[in-house]
């Protein structure tokens, strides 16, 4: 395994336990830079994941297509490495773990091909995103193989969450992501409860 240096990648945690904006140290010549993306030694050190077995890109044509909120319901473990490698994106993140004091909070950011951060998402936290330009083209690296059966979302833009976005006008969202249902506190926890015990997880995505 190739040694990792404290100096190679830089880990800001956000305000949701476990998640974290990864920052890519450049080491740059008269030919451009050369950083690293993802290190085994630093994730651990920091307190993530760091084995990815999946891998995705999305690529979006207009400015104001919206993707989210996603998240899988356990046993699924699925964390998520997020950056956006053309174009900008206004990524969000939502916590879905009840046992966290940020439970039903969110935390938003831009990941652009200029900052080329990456944000790390836990699982138990839902994902989307609005794209800020034309032609947008976003890297996903997961550390749990995506499990249809236990995929599920809330809606972008349901009150009870009251996530910002940047583009109100002429926006683009999938007829999957526009049509769930008003959140539910109650039936979600309810849910959570019943997929937890069935898993035999510990306590739902902890």
């Amino acid at each position: 395994m190739a040694n990792c240096t404290g100096t190679d990648m830089l880990f800001e945690a956000l305000e949701l336990s476990g998640a974290a904006l990864v920052k890519m140290e450049r080491h740059t010549d008269e030919r451009g830079f050369f950083a690293r993306s993802v290190c085994v030694e630093e994730f651990r050190a920091h307190g993530l994941p760091a084995e990815f077995v999946q891998s995705s890109v999305s690529w979006h044509r207009r400015r104001g297509t919206v993707r989210g909120m996603h998240f899988q319901w356990p046993p699924s473990r699925e964390g998520k490495l997020v950056r956006c490698l053309r174009g900008a994106i206004h990524d969000v993140l939502l916590d879905l773990r009840p046992t966290e004091p940020t439970y039903l909070r969110y935390r938003a950011l831009v990941l652009d091909q200029e900052n080329r951060d990456a944000v790390f998402i836990p699982s138990g936290v839902a994902h989307g995103f609005q794209t800020l330009a034309d032609d947008c083209e976003v890297l996903y690296q997961m550390t749990d193989v995506h499990a249809p059966a236990l995929a599920a979302g809330l809606r972008w833009n349901d009150p009870a969450f009251g996530i910002g976005w940047p583009i109100t006008a002429g926006i683009a969202v999938a007829e999957r992501d526009a049509s769930y249902a008003d959140f539910d506190r109650r039936g979600f926890e309810a849910q959570l409860a019943q997929c937890t015990a069935r898993s035999g997880a510990r306590a739902g995505w902890t």
